[in-house]
């Protein structure tokens, strides 16, 4: 974390106008009682299964929808087809390309047995909506409160004069930076989220996934700040912490070193509270 040399301890220094001794404590104007800037610059967040939900789970979906093609696997069975679709090598460079059609097809049809191709575009449409998803509790305000913790702190000059000097940070860059194909934009549009990101570095668009570099690097270079003072949240401890930390960003895993989006904030806002 940059610092900006200023000590939370209360000030003295010798007023020449006045000729007395004036006690200063160091002021945030935009966050009362809080006095250090944040202990980093930028928050990247992995999309499914961090900063959203499916509104219901993935297996029940895909057991109802396929009741009419005559699917007979159980919501188990499919959760145990879904996880193996994922766990195999990809033959293709990306996943998630484009649509990522060709990837989903492959689950669908992995996880329920079933290839039939209404019943794999039903789920897809499916997907591709807003109220398919749900955003974690407490994301949207915490995220909002990151983005409005720019301040100002007020310094005691212990020049000649009485006058004050101040030093400024900004607000926190966001990014979403995820594995996901052409249907994400929408979703986060449709759950009036994307507005809340600086920017939204999404795999199909860029051509890499996580864990590789490049699509860290690129959050970086969009938010405009160094890997140093950014941390990114996700739930993969191979594609969010390994990825992360190989370029120099620290890495939260999701549920495991953080619970919650106003534990990210706080972990962010209240950096003295928490080991970094």
């Amino acid at each position: 974390m940059a610092s900006f040399g200023v000590s939370p301890r209360w000030k003295v220094g010798l007023c020449n106008r006045h000729k007395r001794r004036q006690w200063v404590r160091p002021v945030s104007c935009s966050s009362p009682g809080k006095n250090s800037p944040p202990a980093y610059r930028a928050l990247l967040v992995d999309v499914g299964g961090t900063l959203l939900e499916t509104s219901q789970p993935v297996p029940q979906v895909y057991a109802s929808f396929g009741s009419k093609y005559g699917i007979q696997a159980d919501a188990d069975a499919i959760k145990k087809g879904f996880k193996k679709a994922f766990s195999e090598p990809w033959p293709e460079r990306l996943r998630y390309e484009g649509d990522g059609r060709r990837f989903w097809k492959y689950a669908v049809a992995t996880a329920t047995g079933c290839d039939n191709d209404d019943y794999f575009e039903e789920l897809y449409q499916y997907f591709g909506r807003g109220d398919a998803w749900k955003l974690v509790d407490g994301a949207e305000r915490a995220l909002k409160d990151l983005r409005g913790a720019g301040g100002k702190l007020i310094l005691f000059s212990l020049g000649r004069s009485c006058d004050f000097s101040r030093a400024f940070w900004p607000p926190v860059q966001l990014a979403v930076v995820s594995n996901f194909d052409s249907r994400l934009r929408p979703i986060l549009a449709e759950l009036n989220i994307s507005d809340v990101f600086d920017a939204l570095v999404i795999s199909s668009e860029i051509g890499h996934e996580k864990p590789a570099k490049e699509i860290f690097l690129t959050a970086l270079d969009e938010l405009g700040v160094q890997a140093r003072d950014t941390v990114h949240v996700g739930d993969d401890p191979v594609a969010d912490k390994q990825g992360a930390n190989a370029v120099g960003i620290d890495a939260w895993l999701w549920k495991k070193e953080v619970k919650s989006f106003e534990e990210i904030k706080d972990r962010i806002l209240v950096p003295t509270s928490f080991p970094k």
